[in-house]
């Protein structure tokens, strides 16, 4: 994916860098340290290798990501977040994180948030007795 020439202001850049369905997801999932490309795929449900490679690319050209490549047999190749957008980044997502863990409460959707392991079960009812929000 191409920067364009003009933009009118730098969140037209930032989505632009982030855009698609992967980009966010993939970031958070390196949020704790580096990981490898199976892994990587693994933990991403319904993400293909070819798509997770190419939105890798962009993340990494756009400073967000980086690629370290070791020696030997099999060849291993890790991925983690830069320092100076990557783990910025990882701010902004979790900010969006919790606002997306807050609609879920509001709605009901508390199963996804357990299956999943984004909260336990003794957060969500902390959370939403905090937000009084009804059990549903």
């Amino acid at each position: 994916m191409k920067i364009r020439d003009d933009y009118t202001c730098p969140l037209e850049i930032v989505h632009d860098i982030i855009k698609g369905k992967w980009k966010t997801i993939i970031l958070y999932q390196l949020k704790d340290g580096s990981r490898g490309l199976s892994e990587l795929e693994r933990e991403i449900e319904g993400i293909t290798q070819k798509m997770l490679l190419e939105q890798l690319r962009e993340l990494t050209e756009f400073g967000l990501v980086e690629k370290k490549s070791y020696d030997g047999y099999p060849l291993r190749v890790e991925y983690s977040l830069t320092e100076r957008r990557g783990r910025k980044m990882i701010e902004a997502i979790t900010i969006m994180q919790m606002i997306g863990v807050d609609y879920m409460l509001e709605k009901g959707m508390t199963d996804a948030l357990l299956n999943k392991g984004i909260l336990s079960g003794e957060e969500i009812e902390r959370l939403m007795t905090e937000q009084g929000y009804k059990n549903v």
